[in-house]
C-alpha cells in the first residue's frame, strides 16, 4: 500500500467566472487509485459562495483522476460539486446537465495573459507599450518572447502530457505576453475537464514564477490596439465526420445563426469587448461563416469543404474566460436541433 496525495478541484460559485478550487487528503492504495476507488469529499461552501454559513457542507463527486508528476504519488481529481445528500447536483454544478456525447470531439484553443507586476510579461517597467503587433505571434526571441514565458508554457506541456491530457500544441500569440494553447478531447465532459484541469495545471505553475494568468478576453481594453483573448472551439460529430454535406451544413448553420443569442449567453463574459469585428472577429450580434476566414463567427476549414463538407468546423466566437462544459454543451444542444 502506498500513501497517494489527492487534490481535488472543483469549480467554486462566483459570477461571472467560476474560480477553480483545491484541496489535498491522502489515501492508500495499492496503486495508482481508479475513478471508481475514490471518495466523495466534503467541504465549506460558505466560504466558495455555494452555501450558507449556517448549513455550509458541499460535497465533491470525483469524475476524473490524472496523475500528477509533480508529486510523489500524486493524483488530480476534477469532480462535480453535489448537495449534502452527495446525489443532487449543486446549482453551481453546470457540467451534471450538459448535453454529453462521446463521438463528438471538441478541441479548444485556450489563449490567456501571463502577467506580472499588473502588466503582460514584456511590458516596459513603469507603464506604456511594446512595439506594436506583428511579430510576436509565433515568435522566438528575448524581444519578442521575453525570458521565462516560454519556460512556463514548456513545462506546462509536460505537466499536462504527463497527466494524460490530450495537449495538442502551444503558440506565442499575437499580443506581447499572449499565448495559447490546444486540449482535445471526445465527449463534452472528457474534453471539458481536461481543460478545466490544464488550466488549473497553468495557474498553479505560474505561483513560483510570481506570474499571474489573466484570463479575460479583452485585459487591455478596448481603447488601444491590441488582441483580445479567445478559446475558438473545434467540434466534429460522428455524423459530420462520416457523411456531412452541404445541405446539412447549411441547415447546421441555420440553427447557429437562429440561436446566436443563446450561444453568446454562455460563451464567456464581456465578450461585447472581444466581438467587435476587429482583431480577427465577427461582432457580438451578428452570425456568418465562411472560408479560412478568421473574421467570421464560424470558420470553415479548406479540408472541410474540399472532403465534401465533412469533418470539423471552428467556432471562434467563445472567449478565454468561457465555461468549456457550457460552451461544448451549448454547441451539442444546437446540433441536436438539425435533422440529419
Amino acid at each position: 500500500m502506498a500513501k497517494y496525495k489527492l487534490e481535488y478541484l472543483w469549480l467554486d460559485g462566483y459570477e461571472p467566472v467560476a474560480n477553480l478550487r483545491g484541496k489535498t487528503q491522502v489515501k492508500e492504495f495499492d496503486g495508482f487509485p481508479k475513478l471508481e476507488q475514490l471518495p466523495m469529499w466534503g467541504f465549506d461552501g460558505s466560504s466558495t459562495r455555494q452555501a450558507e454559513g449556517h448549513n455550509s457542507d458541499c460535497m465533491l463527486k470525483p469524475v476524473a483522476v490524472y496523475p500528477d508528476s509533480t508529486k510523489k504519488n500524486g493524483a488530480l481529481v476534477m469532480c462535480e460539486v453535489m448537495m449534502p445528500d452527495g446525489k443532487t447536483p449543486h446549482p453551481s454544478n453546470g457540467r451534471a446537465t450538459i448535453l454529453d456525447d462521446p463521438d463528438t470531439w471538441f478541441g479548444f484553443e485556450q489563449e490567456y495573459f501571463l502577467y506580472k507586476n499588473g502588466a503582460p510579461l514584456g511590458f516596459p517597467a513603469g507603464g506604456g507599450f511594446p512595439p506594436p503587433q506583428g511579430k510576436y505571434y509565433t515568435g522566438v526571441g528575448y524581444d519578442n518572447v521575453g525570458d521565462i514565458a516560454r519556460e512556463i508554457v514548456d513545462t506546462h506541456l509536460d505537466l499536462c502530457l504527463d497527466a494524460g491530457i490530450n495537449h495538442e500544441g502551444i503558440n506565442s500569440e499575437v499580443a506581447k505576453g499572449q499565448w495559447e494553447f490546444q486540449i482535445f478531447g471526445k465527449g463534452s465532459k472528457t474534453a471539458a475537464d481536461q481543460m478545466w484541469v490544464a488550466r488549473y495545471l497553468m495557474m498553479r505553475l505560474c505561483e513560483k514564477y510570481q506570474v499571474t494568468v489573466n484570463w479575460h478576453c479583452k485585459p487591455l481594453g478596448t481603447d488601444v490596439d491590441w488582441n483580445g483573448s479567445g478559446m475558438h472551439t473545434n467540434f466534429s460529430t460522428k455524423h459530420m465526420r462520416e457523411s456531412g454535406g452541404k445541405e446539412y451544413f447549411e441547415r447546421l448553420m441555420a440553427a447557429f445563426d437562429k440561436h446566436k443569442n443563446e450561444h453568446i449567453a454562455v460563451y464567456g463574459p464581456d465578450n461585447h469587448m472581444r466581438l467587435t469585428g476587429l482583431h480577427e472577429t465577427q461582432s457580438i450580434d451578428k452570425f456568418n461563416y465562411g472560408i479560412a476566414n478568421r473574421g467570421a463567427s464560424v470558420r470553415v476549414p479548406h479540408s472541410f469543404v474540399n472532403a465534401s463538407y465533412k469533418g470539423y468546423l471552428e467556432d471562434r466566437r467563445p472567449n478565454s474566460q468561457g465555461d468549456p462544459y457550457k460552451i461544448a454543451g451549448r454547441i451539442l444542444q444546437t446540433i441536436a436541433t438539425v435533422p440529419k
